[in-house]
């Protein structure tokens, strides 16, 4: 990858990887920092990293970084919340939008993850194993019930808008 290559990696991906990172984490500056240690690495692996495969690897380094950093905060044990931040980003619709913020909380953090780099970045099934080391059917399996769950939350007599 050549430095050109590098800096329209950055063009192209830097908003994808940082909407799917904020949205796992809701802190827009945890997101920040990690999308850009995800790209401090692949400019450290621009050698090794085919053009082709720069997305891919920025979602599975970012995604690596995500554990990592949510691990850590589990230790520390914050208690705050960060729901507030990631709502003054979206302002249209909000209602419908905090609803679905709400669902996707339900979800572990590996549901959560599975159903955002699928229904939310595109990615295929393969894709999606390559970035969270599960196999396929693991994917497929893990991102069913996560469906399951996201539905059963979003019908709750509750959640009618």
């Amino acid at each position: 990858m050549t430095e050109k290559d590098y800096n329209e990696s950055v063009l192209l991906y830097a908003d994808n990887v940082y909407r799917f990172i904020v949205k796992n984490l809701r802190h827009s500056e945890d997101a920040e920092d990690i999308v850009q240690s995800a790209f401090e690495k692949l400019w450290i692996h621009k050698d090794s990293v085919e053009t082709a495969k720069a997305k891919s690897y920025l979602f599975t380094v970012a995604y690596h970084l995500l554990i990592d950093h949510t691990r850590k905060a589990k230790r520390v044990t914050l208690q705050e919340s960060f729901e507030n931040d990631t709502q003054t980003a979206y302002q249209e619709n909000k209602a419908l939008k905090k609803v679905l913020h709400d669902a996707l909380a339900t979800l572990s953090e590996t549901q959560r993850s599975l159903v955002l780099l699928k229904d939310y970045e595109g990615y295929s099934y393969e894709e999606i194993g390559e970035i969270t080391k599960l196999t396929t059917d693991q994917v497929r399996v893990y991102l069913h019930r996560a469906r399951l769950k996201l539905r059963s939350y979003l019908i709750s007599p509750q959640q009618v808008l």
